[in-house]
């Protein structure tokens, strides 16, 4: 975002590296910007138009209901919000006239992941999908794999897979339960994040897979993220709304 011509960082907040060069803390040259711990008064007195967030599932609905307090609009990167938090969110929105969006997912090829495997459901109505990421992670499935079967489901009518007398040995070794399909999330020291959908039918299968290696990747999104949110009103859930 610092070397970003077409956008201007107003205020930036870390709890636990504060009084610090925004641009040094990143390894740049000093941005004038110096890191706070105080959301509140950074939204108060940078005069922002927008407010990244990728934080975590328990500061993140706070946080938002603050910038939207402040007339900031809500770009926020962190998953584990609830339906309940994200309609009281939208109506948040649009009584103060501002846009917002959030994304389980800024990666323009994790959106087209998604889109392909909904597409596909309608031909291969068996499915699993398996979801990996480090081991630090704290919500599982992820905000990505959620939001795949979310887009799936819009199109595949539910269908419960398997042999209707299967028996777990081990509980949980089937994964999560979804509209008739499993979600797997495999957590490991090492892993970045990566989605996996396997389609099975009669004498075939096939596989979509996304790769993320680094943040840098989730970059493009972020930017058009930020861009358009400022002609929406309300709150949008889902950056393939932005990806035509």
């Amino acid at each position: 975002m610092l070397q970003d011509e077409e956008l201007e960082l107003a205020a930036a907040v870390d709890r636990s590296k504060m009084d610090i060069d925004a641009g040094r803390l990143v390894g740049l040259e000093d941005s004038g910007v110096i890191v706070t711990s105080d959301l509140e008064a950074a939204l108060a007195g940078s005069n922002g138009d927008v407010v990244v967030d990728f934080t975590t599932p328990q500061s993140a609905y706070m946080n938002t209901v603050l910038a939207i307090k402040y007339g900031v609009r809500p770009v926020i990167g962190t998953t584990g919000f609830t339906p309940e938090q994200i309609v009281e969110l939208d109506k948040q929105c649009q009584d103060q006239g501002i846009g917002g969006l959030i994304a389980p997912n800024f990666s323009i090829g994790a959106i087209l992941l998604m889109r392909f495997a909904a597409q596909a459901s309608k031909y291969f109505p068996h499915l699993e999908i398996i979801e990996y990421h480090g081991d630090q992670k704290l919500d599982a499935p992820s905000g990505t794999a959620v939001k795949t079967a979310e887009m799936i489901s819009e199109v595949r009518e539910e269908l419960r897979q398997g042999n209707p007398k299967e028996e777990e040995t081990i509980e949980g070794s089937r994964g999560g339960y979804y509209n008739g399909f499993r979600i797997h999330s495999v957590r490991l020291p090492g892993v970045f994040a990566q989605e996996e959908v396997i389609f099975g039918g009669f004498g075939q299968s096939l596989k979509i897979r996304h790769d993320s290696y680094e943040r840098a990747g989730y970059m493009p999104g972020v930017k058009m993220g930020i861009q358009k949110v400022m002609g929406y009103t309300g709150l949008i859930y889902g950056f393939e709304h932005f990806i035509e």
